[in-house]
C-alpha cells in the first residue's frame, strides 16, 4: 500500500516534530497472565503481526513535485523486529519503576525515516505482570484510529479484525475540483474559525503551566472507579466526560496551590480534542477538531466546578465541532502543506496564548482484550506536549476504570506523584459529594 497523501493536519503535525516537541502518541498497557511471560514469545508474536498490518509498514515521503507536500509509503526495508524491544525493571528505589522507564521511552524522539512506531515490551512488574509501551507518530493518525491499527497486535477478535478493516481504508483522494470547490465553500468558515482563534488569545502573564520545552519527561498513572464516576454523574448531571474534566480541574487547582502558584484570577485552559471521525469518510489519518474548555481551577467547591465545566462545555457543544477557537485541527486541515512548512512550527511556539495544556479522552471499546491469553487490564495513554505547555492529560474509559496518563516536561515538572494524588484526592472529594 502506498501513495496516501499526508492531509494537512498530519503535515502540521510533523512540522510540529522536534528534539524538545516530540509529537508522538503513547500508550502503557498492562497484562495480567496467567503462567509466566516469556518476553522472547510476546516479542514473535508482535513482530509477526505488525508484518500483517499494511500501515505499519509505511514511512513519510516527501513529494517529488508541489513544496511541502508528502505521502506514505512502503518502506522497502521494513523490519518489524527492530522496532520492538524488551525490557526488565530492576529493583529501583523509584515510587514507579514502570513510569521511571516509561517516562525514557516516551522522550526518545521516533525516527521518521522509517515507519514511526515503537514498542516496548516490559517485565518485572509485581504479580507477574507485563506491559506494552506503543508509541505512534500523530502524524500517522489520532488516538482512536491508532486503536484501530494497535487492535491488531492484540489476539484477534471478530470486532478487532473489523477494526483492522477499517484501519486499512484509505483516506478518499479529492480531485482537484473537488478541492477547488471544498476551498471556495469553506472559506466562510475558516475565516471564522480564524476570527476566533484571535479574539481567543489571551494576553501575557504567562500562564501557570507555561515552561520552557525541555527534551526531558516525566509520567504518572492514576487509576479512578467508573462506577464513582457514573453516581457523579448521576446525582449532578453532565457526561462522564464533565465529570473527568471536574475532577481534573480540582486536581490542578491543588497541584498549583501546592507549588505556591495562584489559583485566583484567570481559570486555566484546556484544548480538549474532538474526534470527527463520524462526520468524514475513510478513516486513516487524523480526523479531529476540538473545543476550548475553561478549568475553573479558581473555584473551592468540587460541585461548583463540575457545574461551570458542563456550561463550558455545553456552549462548545451548541456550536459545534467546527466552529470557534477550538477548531483549529480543522482549520490545519485546510491549509496547504507550504503553508505548514513555512509557519506552523512558529505558530506552535504561541500555543499558551490560546490553551494552557491538552486533555484528551481516548474511546476504547469494552471488550475483553488479550496479549497471548493474558488479559488486558490497565491502558494510559500519553498525548504529546504542545510547544510550551508543561503538562499534557489523556484518560481512557475500559472496563471498569478510568485511566489517566500525566505526561510532563521534566524541566518544568520533576516529579508528577502530588499532581496524581492530587487527582485521586480530587475524585474522592466530588464523590463524597454525590453520597
Amino acid at each position: 500500500m502506498a501513495g496516501r497523501q499526508l492531509s494537512g493536519l498530519d503535515v502540521a503535525f510533523l512540522c510540529l516534530e522536534g528534539e524538545t516537541t516530540p509529537m508522538h502518541m503513547g500508550a502503557v498497557v498492562i497484562f495480567h497472565p496467567h503462567h509466566a511471560v516469556d518476553p522472547d514469545k510476546i516479542v514473535k508474536l508482535l513482530a509477526d503481526r505488525a508484518a500483517r498490518i499494511p500501515r505499519l509498514r509505511q514511512r513519510v515521503m516527501p513529494a517529488l513535485f508541489g513544496f511541502g507536500g508528502a505521502s506514505w509509503s512502503d518502506d522497502p526495508k521494513f523490519d518489524p523486529p527492530a522496532h520492538i524491544h524488551t525490557h526488565e525493571l530492576a529493583e529501583f528505589c523509584e515510587e514507579d519503576p514502570l513510569a521511571s522507564y516509561a517516562a525514557e521511552w516516551i522522550e526518545q524522539p521516533l525516527d521518521l525515516r522509517r515507519p514511526p512506531w515503537d514498542l516496548r515490551v516490559v517485565t518485572g512488574l509485581p504479580d507477574g505482570k507485563f506491559a506494552l509501551l506503543l508509541k505512534l507518530h500523530h502524524s500517522f493518525t489520532d488516538g482512536a484510529g491508532a486503536f484501530s491499527v494497535a487492535a491488531g497486535l492484540l489476539d484477534e477478535l471478530p470486532f478487532t479484525r473489523t477494526l483492522m478493516a477499517s484501519a486499512q481504508t484509505p483516506r478518499r483522494e479529492r480531485s482537484t475540483l473537488g478541492m477547488v470547490k471544498d476551498a471556495i465553500s469553506g472559506a466562510s468558515e475558516n475565516a471564522s474559525i480564524a476570527s476566533s482563534i484571535v479574539r481567543a488569545t489571551r494576553p501575557y502573564p504567562v500562564s501557570p503551566l507555561a515552561a520552557p520545552s525541555s527534551t526531558s519527561r516525566r509520567l504518572g498513572f492514576a487509576r479512578l472507579e467508573l462506577s464513582e464516576i457514573r453516581k457523579v454523574r448521576s446525582v449532578h448531571g453532565g457526561t462522564s466526560n464533565d465529570v473527568i474534566l471536574a475532577v481534573l480541574s480540582g486536581a490542578l487547582r491543588q497541584w498549583m496551590i501546592n507549588r505556591g502558584q495562584r489559583v485566583a484570577g484567570r481559570p486555566l485552559r484546556a484544548l480538549v480534542p474532538v474526534s470527527i471521525r463520524a462526520r468524514e469518510s475513510g478513516s486513516s489519518g487524523n480526523q479531529l477538531s476540538g473545543y476550548l474548555c475553561e478549568l475553573p481551577v479558581h473555584l473551592d467547591d468540587p460541585v461548583e466546578r463540575l457545574r461551570e465545566i458542563r456550561r463550558s462545555m455545553n456552549r462548545n457543544k451548541a456550536a459545534g465541532p467546527t466552529t470557534g477557537a477550538g477548531a483549529l485541527p480543522v482549520l490545519a486541515e485546510r491549509i496547504p502543506s507550504p503553508v505548514h512548512r513555512l509557519a506552523t512550527k512558529v505558530a506552535g511556539q504561541a500555543a499558551g496564548l490560546l490553551f494552557d495544556t491538552v486533555i484528551t479522552n481516548v474511546p476504547l471499546p469494552k471488550l475483553k482484550l488479550t496479549m497471548d491469553g493474558a488479559a488486558l487490564r490497565e491502558i494510559y495513554p500519553l498525548v504529546p506536549l504542545a510547544p510550551r505547555n508543561a503538562l499534557g492529560i489523556a484518560a481512557a474509559i475500559f472496563h471498569n476504570s478510568v485511566h489517566i496518563g500525566l505526561q510532563a516536561n521534566g524541566a518544568a515538572v520533576p516529579d508528577t506523584g502530588s499532581l496524581r494524588d492530587a487527582v485521586l484526592k480530587s475524585a474522592a472529594a466530588l464523590y463524597e459529594r454525590s453520597i
